[in-house]
């Protein structure tokens, strides 16, 4: 497929998921995920030519199809980025952080299950110690898959979290909340199409009824498992970017900042993840949090 405006996909996974690419081909990514409906996982290679379409091969047992689907949701290829740069023509501080990171796109979770179980294990440890438990949660109870003499461990399918009662760095309350995780995931709720289709408070408000889940877990789950690109994170460190790069006081109130947000539209989520990669590459963390919500 040809990607709808700009788009490098070995840039990309620079910056966010570091999925890891074929020992015969550094030139690829490969994806490994429990596919949708939960009847089998898959193994997405995905290559880029210099014409800068995207190339496929699935692997695996789970839908083919489906695989593909979401293998394209989660480096938002799913999305038209045809007017992508519109927005930086409209705003200096958006057009110079498009420049800077060759107008990156977001790169969710495999799915918003995967991306409910990980904030799960995720609460209160560091992000190598989460993705630490999340890769041997796969090699010991996810499906290998044989991609030409290499395997790859997709994430547990929700059926098989569900009969994890112990595991190495999970205490049991979080061993509840991923049961309840698995549970949301095979009734549905955590569906990519079906979170899609609701409007944000509707969605982010049936998250928030999962053991564990709060407004800001809530909104990970929508916009970095489901994805949307005009969604918007109302989280501190947000806010902390939009100040720091606008060069903003701590005067400046919620709506202030919400207002330069309206700017960004239809991509408000796509700047969001801009200026969290800048913030990370510059250590320009915030201080305190923001006060004036």
């Amino acid at each position: 497929m040809k990607p709808k405006g700009p788009f490098n996909l070995l840039y990309q996974n620079q910056f966010f998921n570091g999925w890891p690419t074929l020992a015969s081909d550094q030139n690829t990514i490969v994806m490994t995920f429990p596919v949708e409906g939960w009847s089998g996982s898959a193994a997405v290679i995905l290559a880029q030519d210099e014409n800068g379409k995207i190339k496929l091969h699935v692997y695996g047992t789970g839908d083919k199809d489906r695989a593909t689907v979401q293998a394209l949701a989660a480096m938002s290829l799913d999305e038209d980025g045809v007017a992508w740069k519109e927005v930086g023509g409209k705003d200096e501080v958006v057009r110079s952080l498009q420049e800077k990171y060759k107008f990156m796109r977001p790169t969710l979770f495999h799915s918003p299950y995967e991306a409910a179980a990980g904030f799960m294990i995720g609460h209160r440890i560091s992000i190598v110690q989460a993705r630490k438990i999340r890769a041997a949660l796969a090699d010991e109870f996810g499906e290998k898959i044989d991609v030409n003499g290499e395997t790859f461990s997709a994430f547990p399918t929700p059926q098989k979290l569900l009969e994890i009662d112990n595991f190495q760095s999970l205490n049991d309350t979080k061993i509840v909340r991923l049961h309840a995780v698995a549970q949301a995931a095979l009734d549905g709720l955590l569906d990519r199409d079906y979170l899609r289709s609701l409007d944000d408070v509707t969605a982010l408000a049936k998250l928030e009824k999962l053991p564990g889940v709060g407004p800001f877990f809530s909104q990970g789950i929508l916009y970095r498992g489901a994805g949307s690109k005009d969604g918007f994170s109302q989280d501190d460190m947000s806010f902390h970017g939009i100040k720091a790069a606008y060069g903003l006081n701590d005067d400046v109130t919620k709506e202030e900042i919400m207002a330069i947000t309206e700017k960004w539209r239809p991509y408000r989520m796509w700047v969001s993840v801009l200026l969290h990669v800048w913030l990370r590459e510059t250590n320009n963390f915030p201080k305190r949090t923001f006060s004036k919500r």
